[in-house]
């Protein structure tokens, strides 16, 4: 990684001793002698198109509110170093901006007497004369690539925008007399900066109106659009490319010792080539290690005789991420035993998902999916209750023991999209045409858990499709994967090469 050979003023000062003067005759030459930039405006970003209806319905249920949407900021990873930037999820919504951008722009919806305008302010490059161009490790065009004009910027996203060095002067603007919101986890800086400015105005910090527009911001995804649809498809498939890249790679994960880490990396090759990244940190669960349920260490081994639970989705560069998970026998085969767990998961997952259809409660995906578990529990005498007692919530729950998640959540923009939705409006809702979750149901048995039989204990299955619920029942998004144990063991026999 390149050292920083002189910082913009008041950049790094506290690193003097990576700091390297630049003489005035490398100023005057370093700005001389370049391509001028092209004056062909860029394509429109895909999701732009869409962009103005999400606006407008956010606009609708705050009138007269300044409405301010940050992308957020870097994170330091370790010291000067910072992670690899993703946007906030209701800027990316409301903007149309994916991958990497655009740290530290801010979206404003400011109140008009018919609704709201749009401006995104935003850090726009400046000219090669200027000391950025080339010192500058976070905006510099050196540094960093070739920022966007506030033209250029315009022309992606069709909003109107501005330099966000105009920002403050922005949220200022009748602060007294206009309600200011801000969604206030996006960027802790500028949440910050508001609250001062709300409490010098004697107005208070606004928390509930804040979490007002949190709210609004995750309800407005909970039913997507044609686009978010079709990113969902894409996402799905090209998850399912890793997948496979996946399984044919096992035999070299065994060999090679430390098995889940390759996993890890085959499908995270697989990600960043067809999208912006992994949607979450990949779980690659073998053996014992399947039964923790977020296991996204992945440095344990993998054997031929041995499970590998695999959940992991493919984030497109529009954010959208694919969450699928599915158990795999290492090598090709189900034992007896994995097979009987495999099974009853699958037919928890049957029940879950015929029960996701609109006009159905959300709720009533899990209640379907493990029902079915606590019958397999009680069949195979691990359950000491009755089936009805345990699906009692005052005096049950005795079958969390072994499946203690929901079968169920939102999913599109974020892996678990829609989370600051009311209970009202999520689990207790009516299901409706273009939403999208997830079917996942399973069962885990800790190797130490002695209230199983030897034959089951470290065996954990875990089976998660994605689906669109649709007019007349749901569509299953990730069904190119399969889900029987049949059609499962046949696919690996052929991305395998075996007979």
């Amino acid at each position: 990684m390149a050292d920083e050979t002189g910082p913009a003023e008041g950049e790094n000062q506290e690193l003097p001793n990576r700091q390297s003067p630049f003489s005035e005759p490398f100023r005057a030459f370093i700005p001389q002698g370049w391509a001028p930039y092209s004056d062909v405006p860029p394509a429109a970003l895909p999701a732009t198109a869409y962009a103005p209806a999400r606006r407008e319905a956010l606009s609708a249920q705050f009138p007269g509110d300044r409405l301010v949407i940050p992308a957020g900021d870097l994170s330091v990873r370790s010291n000067d170093t910072d992670y690899r930037f993703r946007p906030h999820s209701a800027f990316a919504h409301l903007t149309g901006l994916g991958t990497d951008r655009e740290p530290a722009a801010v979206l404003v919806l400011e109140p008009t007497d018919d609704g709201h305008d749009a401006t995104l302010y935003f850090k726009p490059r400046v000219p090669r004369t200027d000391r950025e161009f080339y010192a500058d490790s976070r905006y510099g065009e050196m540094w960093v690539g070739q920022r966007e004009s506030l033209g250029e910027m315009e022309a992606l996203t069709g909003l109107a925008c501005a330099p966000i060095s105009q920002l403050s002067e922005a949220l200022a603007k009748n602060a007294g007399a206009t309600r200011v919101l801000i969604v206030s986890d996006a960027d802790a800086q500028l949440t910050a900066q508001l609250n001062g400015q709300r409490t010098a105005l004697g107005l208070g910090a606004e928390a509930a109106g804040d979490m007002q527009l949190t709210v609004a911001l995750s309800e407005l995804r909970l039913v997507k659009d044609d686009f978010e649809i079709e990113q969902m498809r894409v996402a799905c498939d090209v998850t399912a490319d890793g997948f496979e890249a996946v399984v044919a790679a096992l035999p070299e994960a065994v060999r090679r010792g430390r098995g889940e880490r390759w996993v890890e990396g085959v499908f995270g090759l697989h990600a960043r080539h067809a999208g912006n990244a992994v949607g979450y940190d990949t779980i690659a669960a073998a053996g014992d290690h399947a039964n923790t349920l977020h296991w996204i260490r992945n440095d344990g081994d993998l054997t031929p005789d041995g499970l590998l639970l695999l959940d992991a989705g493919v984030e497109l560069d529009s954010l959208y991420t694919a969450d699928i998970t599915r158990t795999l026998p290492v090598g090709g085969r189900f034992t007896p035993a994995q097979r009987k767990v495999y099974d009853a998961v699958l037919a928890a997952q049957e029940a879950g998902m015929a029960a996701a259809k609109p006009g159905a409660k959300f709720s009533d995906v899990h209640a379907a999916a493990i029902r079915v578990i606590a019958e397999h529990l009680l069949e195979w005498g691990l359950l000491p209750v009755s089936v009805e007692q345990t699906l009692d919530p005052e005096q049950g729950g005795h079958h969390r023991r072994w499946m203690v998640h929901g079968t169920s959540h939102h999913l599109g923009i974020d892996v678990h999209d829609c989370a600051q939705a009311r209970q009202e409006n999520y689990r207790d809702a009516v299901l409706r045409p273009g939403m999208v979750i997830t079917v996942e149901p399973g069962l885990y048995f800790k190797s130490t858990d002695l209230l199983v039989p030897d034959e089951l204990r470290g065996i954990g299955v875990r089976i998660e499709d994605d689906v669109l619920i649709t007019e007349t029942g749901c569509e299953n998004l990730s069904a190119r994967l399969p889900r029987t144990a049949e059609a499962v063991e046949s696919w690996m026999d052929g991305l395998l090469g075996h007979r």
